[in-house]
């Protein structure tokens, strides 16, 4: 991939690859700005009734369900562990970290860990483990040959839509997770590393896959979001920014499950220890991939005793070695350098308000002026001043990019905290780093972050695949990860009320009621 030999995307619809389109657009290299990705611009009347055809060709009933072609069940288990095997062999590990790097800008140990995660994950669904989420229950009826079953069933036609930031790992679980519980998925990821999920599904298809199962678009939003509609897509799990997901709600009538924005904050107790690893943990939560994550720590809400350590000199220290060389700093996609500068100068208008470092543009690079490209940068702001009307949307603002907000707080006023967390719109991760049992249960019992860490070791951001990842607080809210997410995301509940035994001797009419 290089503006010399730029790479060219597909779709795929009905198990068909488009290798050519008739209408096209380029991607630049988040390094340089050259145009290094060439895909399908899908926007004709006829490709956009082929796709919705194809999403409508899937009964509501799925491709699979309990009682249904039981026998995909297995299909799929097999299918992951095949995958699992390809993502372990060096040489492919090796091609998807590097694709993630070359269309994002991460570090080689975040892209190398969103494929290890992957693969642990697939790991994790190999064998019986697939046939296991299809698992029903059963209850004794009021008599004999009376009995309901309930059971989970797929919606049929879905979408999947997600962002940039995790080329691999959002993009293929929840693909896969639609079709374990039954569903026919079309899937579009962010254009400018869409590249990464078609690799993968070409991988699946090795794996035994059949190429009808999924359908993924190059496209605009704005056509995915007429294919859907046209198609009717039964249900869509979409993950990125707040304004597109209420879009979605609004254009899809409520038929959404939704992981979109984090301002996600961490709030540290009176017991204060293990300076040296809480420093690192913060500036792992807050600036690894340059804070690109819907987890990445945004708000620190520091108890004094901290405060009078050096831990924000470690955290400075630290942050401050980051550097485009080795990525550990890289482009920002969504917001540009300008864009960053003028909220950091926002914020520092404050009052009371304070820089402890960072808050400059780097220098000395290629990075195109679309991206940012930005110093780790903290600001404090006293938490009397960040509480008022004017200052709480300015400050509580989800910068995607190397952006925190510092506040101090001591055991007199720690309800103002809690005031701010129930103030948030949003409710992705937080942490509660603190051994203390009181301090601990006095701030999980009065927020509801759908992923919240506790103790002095407590992060916000590198979910592993072993838990539930996801939002609460809202109906919409989806997860990945784990059993219940998939359930809960993909599926629906269906209760079948057997009643066969035969009608008792000498009945008869009962009453009119």
């Amino acid at each position: 991939m290089s503006g010399s030999s730029p790479a060219k995307g597909a779709s795929i619809v009905q198990g068909v690859w488009k290798e050519e389109a008739k209408n096209t657009r380029t991607i630049i290299d988040p390094l340089n700005g050259e145009n290094f990705l060439e895909f399908p611009d899908t926007k004709t009347d006829a490709e956009v009734l082929e796709f919705a055809k194809s999403l409508s060709s899937c009964p509501k009933s799925g491709l699979h369900n309990p009682l249904k072609n039981v026998e995909r069940y297995i299909m799929l288990g097999d299918v992951c562990e095949k995958a699992s095997r390809m993502l372990g062999d060096k040489k492919v590990e090796d091609f998807f970290t590097k694709l993630i790097q070359r269309v994002v800008g991460k570090s080689d140990a975040q892209s190398r860990g969103e494929v290890i995660v992957t693969r642990k994950w697939l790991t994790a669904f190999s064998g019986d483990n697939v046939r296991n989420l299809g698992r029903s229950f059963g209850l004794p009826g009021d008599h004999i040959g009376q009995e309901t079953r309930g059971y989970r069933f797929p919606f049929g036609p879905v979408g999947v839509i997600t962002p940039f930031n995790f080329p691999l790992e959002i993009p293929a679980l929840q693909t896969l997770s639609a079709l374990f519980m039954g569903n026919r998925p079309l899937v579009k990821v962010d254009e400018k590393v869409q590249i990464v999920m078609e690799q993968f599904l070409r991988l699946l298809h090795e794996c035994g896959l059949p190429k009808n199962d999924v359908d993924l678009l190059w496209s605009s939003g704005p056509v995915m979001m007429d294919i859907l509609k046209k198609g009717d897509s039964r249900m869509t799990l979409f993950t990125g920014s707040q304004a597109v997901a209420e879009l979605l709600t609004i254009e899809l009538k409520g038929k959404v499950k939704l992981e979109d924005a984090g301002f996600d904050w961490k709030i540290f107790g009176p017991d204060v220890s293990d300076i040296d690893y809480v420093a690192w943990q913060a500036d792992h939560d807050s600036y690894a991939y340059s804070g690109q994550k819907c987890s990445a720590q945004s708000m620190m809400f520091l108890h004094e005793n901290w405060t009078k350590t050096d831990f924000l000199k470690k955290l400075e220290a630290r942050a401050s070695q980051r550097n485009l060389s080795d990525m550990t700093l890289g482009p920002i996609i969504t917001w540009s350098t300008e864009r960053i500068q003028k909220h950091v100068d926002e914020v520092l208008k404050i009052k009371g308000a304070k820089l402890l470092f960072g808050g400059k543009a780097l220098k000395n690079h290629s990075i195109p002026e679309c991206y940012g490209a930005f110093e780790a940068t903290a600001i404090f702001v006293p938490i009397e001043e960040f509480l008022k009307d004017d200052v709480f949307e300015l400050a509580t603002t989800e910068l995607f990019g190397p952006f925190q907000v510092v506040t101090e707080f001591n055991d007199s006023n720690v309800d103002l905290v809690l005031e701010a967390c129930e103030r948030m719109e949003n409710h992705l991760t937080a942490a509660v780093v603190s051994n203390d049992l009181g301090f601990q249960n006095k701030i999980l019992s009065s927020t509801v972050n759908g992923t919240t860490y506790v103790g002095i070791r407590a992060k916000t951001a590198g979910a592993l695949q072993n838990h539930w990842f996801g939002p609460s607080n809202d109906p919409r809210a989806a997860g990945i990860h784990t059993p219940e997410a998939i359930k809960l995301v993909w599926s629906g509940h269906r209760e079948i009320v057997h009643d066969t035994a035969a009608t008792p001797e000498g009945w008869s009419y009962p009453p009119l009621q």
